[in-house]
Parts: structure tokens; sequence; C-alpha cells
């Protein structure tokens, strides 16, 4: 998405907060609806859909693949929500609450990454040093 640059004067709220306030004027979920219709592409929709559908999932340690699997969402797409969950601003996990989402987390989620306890990992090749000249002798 390209930034424009704006001069803002210090009375200016930032947009994301403005936007967060037009979420909490709506009263239902069909009006919240209407307005991620009007606000995002179907593209963009399908991908917030896509992210929303796995967290479930993720907060019940399911490994990826198994999610892809139930869900058709892409590996990468579930990292990514994982990804957040661990560390993000916590919005998914506080959502989920409050809809009573249960979560079992018993490791942590990018521990789960390759499914079935399955983890692969690769030995780093060792670097050659050079010499403080600059040449190996």
């Amino acid at each position: 998405m390209k930034r424009r640059a704006l001069s803002l004067d210090a009375t200016a709220e930032i947009p994301a907060h403005s936007l967060a306030h037009a979420f909490l004027k709506l009263r239902t979920a069909a009006e919240v609806q209407k307005l991620l219709v009007d606000l995002c592409t179907p593209a963009e929709l399908e991908a917030l859909t896509d992210r929303w559908r796995v967290v479930p999932h993720l907060l019940q340690t399911q490994p990826y693949r198994e999610i892809h699997e139930q869900t058709a969402v892409s590996v990468t797409t579930i990292g990514r929500v994982a990804r957040c969950l661990l560390v993000g601003a916590g919005g998914y996990r506080l959502a989920a609450n409050r809809l009573g989402v249960k979560s079992t987390e018993a490791k942590p989620l990018a521990a789960r990454r390759s499914g079935a306890g399955k983890r692969t990992t690769t030995t780093p090749k060792p670097t050659r040093r050079r010499s403080s000249q600059g040449k190996q002798k």
C-alpha cells in the first residue's frame, strides 16, 4: 500500500484510531459486515476472514498442517496469525476470549509449525574468517 506524506496538525486524529471509533459506533454484526464490505475489496475481506478463521484452531494447539487441511488457509497465513498471537497487540486473543473461544495452549505456537511434533533443523555452515590483513596465509 502506498503511503502519502501528509502534514497533520496537532488536533487531527490518527486514521486507524478514527476507524476503530467508527467500528465502536456500530451496534450489530450485520452493521459491521456492511462497513467491512464497503471498506475492503473482496480479496481483502477474504484475507481477513481467513486469518480470523484459523484463530480458534491455533488456540486449540492444532498443528499448522491440520489447520490447513481443515480450513484451506495457507500455512503462511496460519504462521502469520500465530506470530500475532505470540507477539502481536493482543487483538486476536482478546476478541477470541470475549467470544468464548477456549484456549488449550500447552506449548508455544511456533513449536507446532511443522505439525505432529516433527521439527526439522538445519546446522549452519561454518564460515571462514579472514585475517586482519584481508588474506588468509
